[in-house]
């Protein structure tokens, strides 16, 4: 693949994840699987690469939704501190696994985040 057609799909994809984190729905449900299947990144650098992306497009959607009155404040902490532990426990977790393994659970991810959603749409 050529440098600019690489370029490209970076650029691409970083926008595609950033429209769908500002929106809240979770900018490496997209990028990730992008990442890995268009550029064939292995999973783990996918993961490490949305990671980063994720807190810079995180920031920018927090600032966005606080101005809005989006955001409420009570019981964050237990949510910030429970999302640091389990997040640490986490990434301990996917350096030990192999990136086939940590594909294949991604994968069962978003087969079952999708069947939720036909769900929600279906009772409606």
């Amino acid at each position: 693949m050529s440098i600019y057609l690489t370029i490209f799909l970076y650029v691409l994809f970083g926008f595609l994840a950033g429209i769908f984190g500002g929106l809240g729905m979770g900018g490496g449900t997209l990028l990730i699987p992008l990442l890995t299947i268009f550029c064939s990144l292995d999973q783990k650098l996918s993961q490490g690469i949305n990671l980063v992306s994720f807190l810079v497009m995180a920031l920018f959607a927090l600032i966005v939704h606080y101005k809005n009155g989006y955001v409420k404040t009570k019981g964050i902490f237990y949510i910030i501190l429970s999302g640091i532990i389990f997040s640490a426990l986490g990434s301990l977790l996917a350096g030990i696994l192999p990136s086939k393994i940590l594909r294949m659970a991604f994968g069962v991810f978003l087969c079952v985040l999708s069947i939720i959603q036909v769900i929600k749409v279906v009772k409606k």
